[in-house]
């Protein structure tokens, strides 16, 4: 009797011990650069919580915000090597896929619809395939950003409203050259030292999204918003190829749609926070200003072309010419 209640005691521990092998249960892991706030971090945690529901708890996703699991270049090493399954990450592509550049080019869409089209159609295709076969990571969704426009201490609604301004700009020639063509006196410069340089004349303006001009405090030294939306991009949210590849079919399935789920919910998030920071801008005192944007974009038309590598230059002449 005693040996037939440890008999079933250790076959009942057995069972126990057997069955997450059997679940086959994995949890992805998924960093990125912005903090707990931000739309891409929500949305991020918005497809863990899609894609355990759609698996039944058997894949759970690890959200790893600012920059806690490695800045975005080492994330996309650690995902070649297989040590991250996922990231969220934009041009930086370009360095092994030169079709990435076209995720941020300046004047490249007049309206968020023109980079939806564009980026959900054949080029856009073409962009997520280059990406899986030279950086061998997948594109899953794709996450707005905000458009950037510059800020100034008066209205800028032409280029000839430049005039040589003082303006920072982050270190990349293709911005530095642009601004330069439409009348600017622009120079890169760490962020971190934006705020005081503004305070103190150094510079007269810079130029960035909504929501870095808000949490940067810049409406304490800057009185207008001159709205070029100069840069309309995406990020892509991504998943590690070797990840991928251990996948079942209907898993595949299960990330592709908590994945089209996460980016509808981050759009959502991104409308609202468009109009929150502008409101709360405005109500501190921030003029917002309409410019003539096809004048700024005919202006920045060979600067850009002259920047741009050989692979993507008919694409962007296309656009230009829509």
């Amino acid at each position: 009797m005693k040996l037939s209640v440890k008999f079933a005691a250790a076959a009942a521990v057995a069972s126990c011990l057997a069955a997450p092998l059997e679940a086959q249960e994995m949890t992805l892991k998924l960093g990125h650069l912005a903090n707990e706030d931000n739309p891409w971090h929500l949305a991020s945690e918005k497809f863990g919580e899609e894609l355990s529901a759609l698996t039944d708890g058997r894949i759970a996703v690890e959200v790893f915000p600012n920059e806690s699991l490695g800045k975005e270049i080492d994330l996309i090493n650690g995902m070649q090597l297989g040590t991250v399954d996922m990231t969220i990450t934009g041009e930086s592509l370009q360095n092994w896929a030169p079709k990435a550049a076209l995720l941020a080019v300046p004047y490249a869409f007049q309206t968020i619809e023109d980079m939806d089209a564009f980026a959900s159609g054949p080029v856009g295709d073409e962009i997520e395939a280059q990406i899986v076969e030279k950086v061998q990571i997948r594109p899953i969704a794709y996450f707005a950003r905000g458009a950037r426009d510059l800020t100034s201490n008066r209205p800028i609604a032409h280029p000839d409203d430049l005039n040589g301004l003082k303006m920072r700009v982050p270190n990349v020639p293709l911005f530095v050259d642009v601004w330069s063509a439409l009348g600017a006196n622009p120079g890169p410069m760490a962020f971190s030292e934006v705020f005081t340089s503004l305070q103190n004349g150094t510079i007269e303006a810079q130029e960035n999204p909504l929501a870095l001009i808000r949490s940067a405090s810049f409406n304490e030294v800057q009185s207008h918003v001159n709205l070029t939306d100069h840069v309309r991009s995406w990020i892509y949210l991504t998943i590690a190829e070797s990840t991928w590849n251990k996948l079942s079919e209907e898993d595949r399935a299960a990330v592709t749609e908590a994945a089209a789920r996460a980016q509808a919910y981050e759009r959502e998030l991104f409308e609202k926070s468009l109009a929150d920071d502008r409101a709360y801008l405005e109500s501190k005192g921030m003029t917002f200003v309409e410019v003539d944007a096809a004048a700024f974009q005919a202006a920045a038309k060979d600067a850009v072309l002259a920047n741009v590598n050989d692979e993507i230059k008919p694409i962007v002449e296309d656009l230009f010419s829509n």
